[in-house]
């Protein structure tokens, strides 16, 4: 009787987690003051939300029945932090056995239970990109979430209708474990190149095949075989007709411009380039082609290749026309993206506007979100942030964290233990596992690689 009481109990808890991460929130936000991004700055004003997503934004809006009000007298709102470079929510983020491996995709495997995700919360931060790693020249594709702390259900993490991406890398992660670990192409940068170009020659090819396939399977009398289906290919293909938008690990100025001109020839155009550490030396190159870039604030020199960088990377990029947003590739440092933002005030003397939009608007033009999220905009969805102190301030301290007009963090409300399914009181048995990489999760999963 005991066992079947424990049962149910279990179920009903597990059946209230997954309707949580469902919801659609309604509040209403009193007071604030509103750092709207695409529309100044608002004082003592009201934001109104309904089922999710921003209804009306005004002064004295009444309070509809029913509605939770969160009073944000003498506090900051602004639109939910967007991290465009992480591997939170996720196990394990290298597939390093090919150079090549489009076929495979991180959103089978986003793990809702990871605790970074609410701390990433914990620092305003609603959105971020869980990437597949740099150990390949073309890596997997990568998922877009939404950080619905509570939910155990993988798929009530992913952002609806987010436009696929893909991971890419540039110089020594590739050459390192392909060329160095296994002895197979690429082992230089010449063949990093060489890998593109086979790859979306393949992928062209291949939508010849079913092109023309297509064409005859419509006559009458038609009996042949359709051409062999190929994920990997597919992705490839799906690349060169612009439905997948490239992210690219990179460095150094002469493979950013490189993979510039392959994807010219092969008629690419939607480009983002992360770290992007030498971006600033071809910042009108970058602006020119119309690609974005992603970037650390002052993050350098902690590998040979990426020596030599400048904390005004990102505000020349800016002053040049790149869109241009900061990331954090870190559990840890995804909390503080607000304090990395202000970095561009003291490095290049951004405004609070062209600061925040590297950590909202910009990243979301990114993923190709922003006619959803980045900003607060009546008909945009409902990933708020409140801050006490401006958020560019040292003494920022973020409040209150709505995803879906539903409130995933609480300062002051929230219990000292966030993990899910955990008590801190029981006893186990840990098997720990030690990694080199707690700084550049990118090469996570590739120690095997170079065990003797």
């Amino acid at each position: 009787m005991k066992m079947t009481k424990n049962i149910v109990t279990t179920f009903l808890l597990l059946l209230t987690i997954q309707v949580y991460g469902q919801q659609k929130g309604s509040v209403l936000i009193k007071n604030g003051t509103l750092l709207t991004i695409t529309d100044g700055v608002k004082e003592k004003t009201d934001i109104l939300v309904k089922e999710g997503k921003i209804s009306k934004i005004g002064v004295d809006l009444k309070v509809p029945s029913g509605i939770k009000v969160i009073d944000a007298t003498d506090m900051h709102v602004m639109p939910g932090i967007i991290d465009a470079h992480s591997h939170i929510g996720l196990d394990a983020i290298n597939e390093a056995t090919s150079p090549v491996t489009a076929e495979v995709f991180t959103g089978d495997a986003v793990n809702p239970l990871d605790v970074s995700i609410y701390r990433a919360l914990a620092g305003g931060v609603t959105i971020s990109h869980a990437m597949h790693g740099s150990a390949n020249a073309i890596g997997g594709q990568s998922e877009t979430i939404k950080h619905r702390y509570g939910t155990i259900d993988p798929d009530e993490m992913k952002m609806s209708n987010a436009p696929r991406t893909i991971k890419f890398a540039l110089g020594e992660n590739p050459t390192r474990v392909h060329g160095s670990g296994n002895g197979i192409l690429p082992r230089t940068r010449m063949g990093v190149e060489e890998v593109f170009r086979s790859s979306f020659s393949q992928a062209r090819q291949y939508m010849k095949k079913w092109d023309k396939y297509n064409a005859e399977k419509k006559q009458k009398g038609f009996k042949g075989m359709s051409p062999r289906y190929d994920l990997r290919l597919e992705t490839l293909a799906d690349i060169l007709k612009g439905e997948i938008i490239i992210h690219c690990h990179s460095y150094r100025a002469d493979e950013i411009y490189m993979l510039m001109n392959v994807s010219r020839d092969f008629g690419i155009k939607r480009l983002v380039f992360q770290h992007v550490n030498e971006g600033f030396k071809v910042a009108p190159e970058l602006a020119e082609f119309g690609a974005m870039a992603s970037v650390f604030s002052d993050w350098w020199a902690y590998k040979f290749e990426v020596y030599y960088s400048t904390a005004y990377n990102a505000t020349i990029l800016a002053r040049n026309g790149v869109v241009t947003s900061i990331n954090s590739d870190s559990g840890e440092l995804i909390r503080h993206l607000y304090h990395e933002a202000a970095k561009t005030q003291k490095y290049g003397g951004l405004s609070d506007v062209e600061a925040l939009s590297m950590i909202t608007l910009n990243p979301a033009k990114q993923l190709g979100i922003d006619d959803r999220v980045g900003s607060l905009e009546v008909g945009k969805e409902a990933d708020i942030a409140i801050f006490k102190n401006h958020p560019l301030s040292i003494y920022a301290i973020p409040m209150i964290t709505l995803v879906d007009g539903i409130i995933e963090f609480d300062l002051e409300n929230d219990a000292d233990d966030m993990r899910i399914y955990v008590d801190p009181e029981e006893k186990i048995e840990v098997t720990l596992a030690v990694s080199d990489h707690e700084t550049d999760r990118c090469m996570q999963d590739t120690d095997f690689l170079f065990k003797q």
